[in-house]
């Protein structure tokens, strides 16, 4: 679920400027984040969008994780 959030962030971003100062905000450094291509899943599957959209910042988003719903229960 968190990789189609992280797609649909990617696309939401839609120009490469936008895509760039994203990712400079979440702390990725310039020279990493030139490296990240267009395809939108396998994008959301990159340890640098997997660190600038981190499930730590997710959870204080509010999205819940599968596991945490379960164990509520």
């Amino acid at each position: 679920m968190r990789s189609r959030i992280r797609m649909v962030t990617w696309k939401r971003w839609k120009k490469i400027r936008t895509r760039f100062e994203n990712l400079m905000k979440a702390g990725i450094s310039k020279g990493t984040s030139m490296d990240v291509g267009k395809h939108y899943w396998r994008v959301a599957h990159s340890p640098i969008l997997t660190k600038a959209l981190s499930n730590e910042r997710f959870k204080r988003i509010g999205y819940l994780s599968f596991s945490e719903c379960y164990s509520a229960k």
